[in-house]
């Protein structure tokens, strides 16, 4: 698939689980059928079964396109598989698992399931390249019932998000412990090159300890002080974080409603992965090749105490 698809040709191309086999095929073996075993290509076709049989003399691996990915064993027909990654690539709030329940005629228990394991397919891998360039670092916090801080009467009444974001670039989310100078500084030195030319940040005390202790006190630091009304001044501002945090917040509000500090993680790594790939018209299939490529994530895993 070269062209941008939207739902329309999504139901035409992929209504029936061949078709979504022989497109995961495509995907997943570019090249011609492999072994997924020991990587053969010595391959021959068990037409009845949609399976392939290596016939390397050391392995004889009895396979389909679905081994050893997340879609083996799934009692879900491909089809709703497909239909719920394209939702919720192009959700820009997000999906809920109850949306997603009456729009496939599934259970909540399965839709619950599968958003959490399209999630984890969308989870960034370690980042290779540090931000450049003009970079915004902001914290917010999210959750709770109380306005304000995160902390209320020495209880935790919500949950710290750190947002970072490179001008032009790449959003990062964490949810992070605290907000102290020692866990910002830890999110700064592993995300913001050294070289960097100026870091944007409110007024938030811990920011300039932070930086010192990230070994950054060479780097360019320039402040907005939100608390004295000035939001921006020139180009310092940190509007570019905070409307990646306004959209976060829409979606913890209006479609999940409800966000354990368990699984926030796993919705922080949805948002940036959709944030980031904004205007990738080919966003669904690279979804796709990630879920090939993704490691099963078992219900047990997701319903364990944290």
């Amino acid at each position: 698939m070269t062209e941008a698809i939207d739902l329309c040709s999504l139901i035409d191309r992929f209504g029936d689980d061949q078709q979504c086999r022989d497109y995961l095929e495509h995907l997943r073996w570019p090249k011609g059928v492999r072994c997924p075993h020991c990587y053969g290509e010595r391959i021959s076709s068990i037409l009845k079964r949609d399976q392939y049989n290596c016939d390397s003399d050391s392995c004889g691996y009895q396979f389909s396109v679905t081994a050893k990915t997340i879609f083996h064993d799934t009692h879900l027909p491909l089809t709703k598989w497909f239909l719920a990654t394209y939702l919720i690539c192009q959700s820009r709030k997000g999906m809920s698992a109850n949306q997603l329940k009456r729009m496939l005629k599934i259970n909540y228990r399965t839709a619950w399931y599968l958003c959490h394991r399209i999630r984890h397919a969308m989870a960034s891998v370690p980042p290779v390249e540090k931000l450049t360039g003009t970079v915004e670092v902001d914290e917010t916090y999210v959750g709770g019932k109380q306005h304000g801080k995160g902390v209320w009467y020495g209880k935790h009444q919500k949950e710290v998000v750190i947002g970072i974001r490179q001008r032009g670039g790449d959003l990062r989310f964490f949810h992070a412990e605290d907000a102290k100078a020692g866990t910002l500084a830890q999110y700064i030195k592993e995300n913001v090159s050294g070289d960097v030319d100026v870091l944007v940040t409110d007024e938030f005390p811990a920011y300039p300890f932070a930086m010192k202790r990230a070994g950054m006190s060479h780097v360019k630091h320039e402040r907005i002080e939100h608390k004295r009304g000035v939001y921006v001044k020139g180009d310092i501002h940190t509007n570019t974080v905070e409307s990646a945090f306004s959209l976060l917040k829409r979606g913890i509000v209006g479609t999940w409603h409800r966000i354990s500090a368990k699984h926030l993680p796993a919705y922080l790594d949805e948002m940036t992965w959709r944030f980031n790939n904004r205007k990738n018209p080919f966003l669904f299939r690279d979804t796709l090749l990630r879920l090939i490529a993704s490691d099963n994530l078992e219900y047990k895993e997701l319903t364990k105490a944290a």
